[in-house]
């Protein structure tokens, strides 16, 4: 290959062949052209910055940065991406005055030939993506490789999303700082979207870090010392106290460190004392805790919360500080169980000069590996992390309607008797869920029905399917007992980790166990062979693949975690650490899909870049059922669902529960309801509507009785979700074909509206719906911000209000606001008890004028594959100039309705059978007049 100081005009003949095969020889800062790119070398590279740079264009539009440590620069292996046809990419590169640029029709990368800096502008020279130098190494050498990172510049009018599903509050993460890592109710996705329609991929698997390169420090770097001694008075149960300098009971060996003769049992921990601002500036603060909760800071109440001690969560809090200022800090835990954890960390302000970036570090790597897409809006940045690692396939359209869980089921007749209830009351229902502990007690792992329990599982799910009409999903592990057969099986191939055995760590049912080896692809082949030979064979319909984090010991340390996950088939855990639920997901969907033309359906607690091509759905894990637990489901849904994977859901009411709730007073039984109706009105927008929890148990009847409004309210979101069936599938359909995104951010679609895009309580439901869930007890009026550019229907009154405007608007206990976009035509179907009840044959089209807008419905058989071979139909619809015209249907599929009635209704209440134009269609085209 020839060295290139001309300008250069290639072809981009891929993204995945082989860039080199081994170590490149020194060059003088010329690059290469390469088939599918240009290398890069830097003449004179500074200690630990990069010596090569890989560039190559996937498409116009997607560039892969690949920057190596030392001379080889063979590719990293990608987990997340898929494999792609060649393709063909015209792009030029120049050298010019110690920039090399390297140019595709829509994109421009400048390279410094010096630092290897690279900035990504697009075509009106308009910066997309800048990298920048904080003093900071690129690659720090490590045991096995290297620890690897890169700063970008984010100016001040960026907002940044995604990252996956964090238990936060956050929606814009600009400013902020969070470790990617996978745990009980948090959720590692490594691509961010900017509000510039830019995405950033980042590959690797390890633990990474977003934002400050220090990330959070103890506590004790605000903490002054009084009299000599640390700075915070901690008090254990009224009877110890002694001086401490941190907070820091953050994982199970850390509990060793409570005072001698202290139990978590015994009552309240106090701390009192200051901080000191460190430099002018936001002090970032970050407490981790379970139990009860609260922070005074500067003698004002910030945090009071409350969190089940076994599954910690995060509650962050700011303050604004001039260096050397000190303000009072007071902390009550109540731990609430015999293993609680608390820990309290601090992110400091740096110099100016670090305010407008942001980093990824991870901890293990071979490069600095990046993909950068530029889009026209948010959907099509997506589009191109799609195109990067894999399309999403249609759900089957069971999974669109209510699914009904508990912690859980314990008998076959609970499973038929709650379904049946369900039916007698008319209240829609299309899956029921069979949670853990259906195999006998020391058989984790079997795969087996614990006959005395599950005395004839075919029969149980033949009545479901065909007497009731439900469908039937089941918790699958990837963990085995020891003492079991298919323990023995996977220990004689190698095929599990052995660390918990060799040590004889028991799970809190007293018995051995470990998971298996998700990275090798034998026991992927084996772990479904023997989900297909007794569960799927049997009938069941959809996969619950819990602790796909892998939670192997919770509360453990990080590198107890890592140990856990040893041997590892690929390398190491350390490398490959987030990547678990990623390979998971994929035994089961390739193992059914090889077996099978039924829709693979997955739920996993876990997610990494590239699930959503497994049909795996995500729930928010083991949440708690607070107030505020609801108002983080919000962040957490929609931070998901922007980073790509289109299917989310979570435990509607919160998984664990407060004792209070348990035996309530009529007060606290008052409260339990109208949290689970506010819930449930926001579950019925989201892109999946399940319920699931602790005791007491969930199903709305159980709630309370038909006369009360929360059963009432449930019912009737129920009902309406049931209605907006004919969107909800269009939409999910429009998610595999035009890789679109169900649950929406403002930004997705008001991106110019700088209000819109930092709402973190808001969002659109597909293309129509905004939904501003309610999460405040006793609330009756709701603050809503309508999203300027566009004219806002109320969903109850049909009463049109323009955006650009905060309204506090009525949210009665039955209802949580609820507005239509103009330009909307949003198809309801019949009312229906399941999705296959019957087919719509009778669709009522609401149409909301004051602008143009489009709707395609459409349809396919709705449980296989075949309308990836184009079994299918679509029904554009299109709304101008108040003309409404439905166009002839494209497409067709077995079993199609030919002729049915659309019902136009104009401007009026979603939920109301106001009259309309009644259409009679067989296919062929209609137009009709809405004014």
């Amino acid at each position: 290959m020839r060295k290139e100081r001309l300008p250069l005009l290639g072809l981009c003949l891929g993204l995945f062949m082989t860039v080199c095969g081994g170590p490149a020889a020194k060059h003088d800062g010329a690059f290469e052209k390469k088939d599918n790119g240009i290398l890069i070398h830097i003449a004179h590279p500074r200690p630990g910055f990069p010596h090569n740079i890989h560039i190559e264009a996937v498409t116009p539009n997607i560039l892969h940065v690949v920057k190596y440590p030392g001379e080889t620069t063979t590719p990293p292996v990608s987990l997340m991406c898929v494999s792609r046809p060649e393709t063909s990419v015209r792009f030029e590169a120049v050298e010019r005055e110690g920039t090399i640029s390297f140019t595709t029709d829509s994109v421009k990368a400048s390279v410094d030939e010096a630092t290897g800096q690279l900035t990504i502008t697009g075509p009106k020279g308009e910066t997309l993506l800048q990298e920048t130098d904080r003093d900071q190494p690129q690659f720090t050498q490590g045991s096995e490789a290297f620890t690897v990172s890169a700063t970008f510049a984010s100016p001040a009018d960026e907002s940044l999303y995604g990252l996956g599903q964090q238990q936060n509050g956050w929606i814009d993460l600009r400013g902020k700082t969070l470790t990617l890592l996978q745990q009980n109710s948090n959720v590692a996705v490594p691509f961010l979207v900017s509000s510039r329609n830019v995405g950033l991929l980042w590959d690797n698997y390890s633990i990474t870090r977003f934002g400050d390169l220090k990330g959070y420090q103890p506590i004790s770097a605000m903490v002054p010392e009084s009299d000599g001694k640390p700075g915070l008075t901690a008090t254990y149960g009224d009877r110890i106290t002694r001086n401490e300098t941190d907070i820091a009971y953050t994982y199970l060996p850390d509990l060793d460190k409570l005072p001698a003769g202290y139990k978590l049992t015994e009552g309240k921990v106090r701390w009192k004392g200051t901080i000191e601002g460190t430099a002018d500036g936001l002090h970032q603060l970050m407490l981790y805790f379970g139990g009860y909760v609260k922070v005074w800071l500067d003698n004002q109440l910030v945090v009071d919360r409350w969190r089940q001690c076994w599954n910690p969560e995060t509650a962050p809090f700011d303050i604004r500080l001039k260096k050397g200022q000190r303000v009072p800090l007071e902390i009550e835990w109540t731990p609430d169980g015999a293993e609680s954890y608390i820990h309290l960390s601090c992110l400091l302000p740096g110099p100016a000069r670090y305010k407008n970036t942001y980093s990824f570090t991870s901890e293990v790597g071979d490069a600095v590996n990046y993909y950068v897409v530029r889009g026209a809006n948010a959907d099509d940045v997506i589009g191109g992390y799609r195109m990067l690692t894999g399309k999403a396939p249609i759900m089957p359209a069971w999974a669109m309607g209510l699914w009904q869980s508990r912690e859980r089921y314990k008998t076959q007749e609970e499973i038929i008797n709650t379904v049946q209830t369900f039916r007698d009351k008319r209240i829609p229902l299309d899956n029921i869920v069979l949670d853990w502990q259906y195999w006998r007690p020391d058989q984790w792992g079997s795969q087996e029905f614990d006959t005395s329990r599950f005395p004839r599982p075919e029969k149980m799910m033949r009545t479901l399917h065909d007497s009731l009409h439900a469908h039937f999903m089941i918790s699958v592990w990837p963990k085995f007992y020891t003492g079991t057969e298919n323990f023995d099986l996977f220990q004689k191939k190698g095929w599990l980790y052995t660390a918990s055995v060799n040590r004889g760590q028991k799970d809190w049912l007293g018995y051995v166990s470990t998971f298996y080896d998700a990275f090798n692809p034998d026991a992927r082949r084996v772990f479904w062979q023997l989900m297909d030979q007794k569960l799927f064979t049997k009938g069941v319909d959809g996969w619950w693949m819990d602790a796909t984090e892998p939670d192997i010991l919770s509360n453990t340390t990080i590198q107890d975690r890592k140990t856990l996950m040893e041997p590892h088939a690929l390398g190491t855990a350390s490398r490959y650490f987030n990547a678990f639920p990623l390979e998971n997901a994929r035994a089961v969907y390739e193992g059914q899909r090889a077996v099978s033309d039924q829709r693979v359906f997955i739920l996993t607690r876990s997610a990494y870049a590239g699930q959503q091509r497994y049909a795996a759905a995500t729930w928010s894990g083991d949440i708690a059922a607070r107030w505020h637990d609801l108002r983080n489901q919000i962040t957490a849904g929609l931070g998901f669902s922007i980073s790509g994977i289109p299917y989310w859901t979570m435990d509607i009411g919160g998984f664990s529960v407060e004792r209070r709730y348990e035996h309530p007073d009529a007060k606290d039984l008052e409260e339990w309801r109208e949290l689970n109706t506010r819930w449930f009105q926001f579950g019925a927008f989201c892109p999946l509507l399940r319920v699931h929890g602790q005791f007491p148990y969930r199903e709305v009847f159980n709630i309370a009785p038909a006369d009360h409004p929360a059963y009432k309210s449930i019912l009737y979101y129920d009902r309406l979700r049931y209605r907006l069936m004919p969107y909800i599938y269009s939409t999910a359909a429009r998610t595999w074909a035009h890789d679109y995104t169900i649950m929406r951010p403002l930004v997705m679609d008001f991106g110019g509206d700088s209000v819109a895009r930092k709402i973190p309580d808001e969002y659109l439901f597909g293309p129509s719906l905004l939904v501003s869930p309610v999460y405040q007890y006793g609330a009756r009026t709701r603050s809503v911000y309508l999203p300027k550019g566009a004219t806002w229907y109320d969903a109850y009154t049909g009463e049109a209000k323009p955006g650009g405007q905060t309204i506090e608007t009525a949210a009665p206990y039955e209802r949580m606001p609820l507005f239509i976009r103009a330009g909307s035509i949003v198809p309801l179907g019949p009312a229906i008890e399941y999705t296959g009840e019957r087919p719509a044959d009778t669709i009522t089209l609401c149409v909301y004028t004051g602008a143009d807008g489009a709707f395609t419905l459409y349809e396919d058989e709705g449980t296989n594959y075949r309308y990836e071979q184009g079994a299918r139909a679509e029904i554009p619809i299109e709304l101008k100039n108040g003309i409404l015209t439905i166009s002839e249907r494209k497409g067709e599929f077995p079993g199609m309705l030919r002729e049915r009635v659309f019902k136009v209704v104009r401007n009026a209440p979603l939920d109301a059978d106001a009259p309309g134009v009644l259409v009679h269609y067989d296919g062929k085209p209609q137009r009709i007049n809405t004014y």
